[in-house]
């Protein structure tokens, strides 16, 4: 019986994997295609005697004037300001509520508790009209401000702090002499490492997968992120003479999640252990 199940599971597992990198592959595949080979051969197999993965990186590169580096600084500029943003007041706001009593902290539990339940899209029509109204729309700032606010990085940060960093410890620091700033920057935050990367990851995936956001407050293509741009070139190549090439597509959404790819390899361990970690009591 316990063969069987292990079986099982292993099958499973081998299904999702399948689920989750068939696409990549396609997409990896795809990107050293010419424009005519994506349609003369396999979805799944290289063209062949035709490698133009560089060809393509060297068209998305350049085409209509270098725009999508443009798309690209974009992304990381709302990545850095955005999601670095949102990481800070995370930090700053969960250790805060785990570490200090105050009148209606309660009520602020229920409050993000309650945030955490909504989907961003549900508030993006009311936080146009009201950027709208402030004549912040398409301007870097409406993509930015509302990704500084992060429902769920505040509630895993307050969770991982009260665990993480013993209560005995700050008043240790406080015996010390050292004020409320330097305890939490100098005992706090090596302590919190594990999970502040972990929100920061969470943070930077969901900033740079945005599409929605970007789609209703931003109009000038010279301020689109990658998701928008992409989409934009897709509905061009979409429509008949337009000039894009699908090619070109494919070649930029690879581009785009690589990244992502790096950063997950490079972080992995501490998003790993930032979610284990301050989830059993010492």
């Amino acid at each position: 019986m316990r063969q069987r199940r292990s079986l099982v599971l292993t099958l499973l597992t081998a299904l999702a994997g399948a689920y989750s990198l068939i696409p990549l592959a396609w997409l990896v595949i795809n990107a050293t295609k010419t424009q005519p080979g994506l349609f003369s051969s396999f979805g799944l197999w290289f063209d062949d005697g035709h490698f133009a993965l560089w060809d393509n990186i060297r068209q998305t590169l350049t085409y209509d004037d270098g725009i999508f580096l443009r798309w690209l600084a974009n992304t990381l500029l709302y990545v850095v300001a955005g999601a670095g943003g949102a990481t800070f007041l995370a930090v700053l706001a969960g250790y805060g509520l785990a570490k200090f009593d105050f009148p209606g902290k309660r009520g602020v539990f229920a409050t993000v508790i309650g945030a955490v339940a909504v989907p961003g899209t549900a508030l993006a029509v009311p936080t146009f009209l009201m950027f709208s109204r402030m004549g912040l729309t398409d301007t870097p700032w409406s993509v930015i401000i509302p990704s500084l606010i992060t429902p769920f990085g505040l509630y895993l940060m307050w969770t991982f702090t009260a665990e993480a960093i013993p209560d005995e410890i700050i008043e240790a620091a406080r015996v010390d002499g050292a004020g409320e700033f330097r305890t939490f920057f100098r005992i706090g935050v090596p302590l919190l490492g594990p999970g502040i990367v972990t929100v920061l990851l969470f943070s930077m995936v969901a900033t740079w997968n945005n599409y929605f956001l970007p789609l209703i407050m931003l109009k000038d293509p010279d301020w689109y992120p990658l998701t928008l741009g992409l989409n934009a070139w897709n509905a061009q190549a979409a429509t008949a003479g337009g000039d894009v090439v699908f090619n070109l597509v494919i070649t930029g959404s690879l581009l785009t999640i690589l990244p992502l790819l790096a950063a997950f390899l490079l972080l992995q361990r501490y998003w790993q252990s930032g979610l284990a970690a301050g989830s059993v009591k010492q």
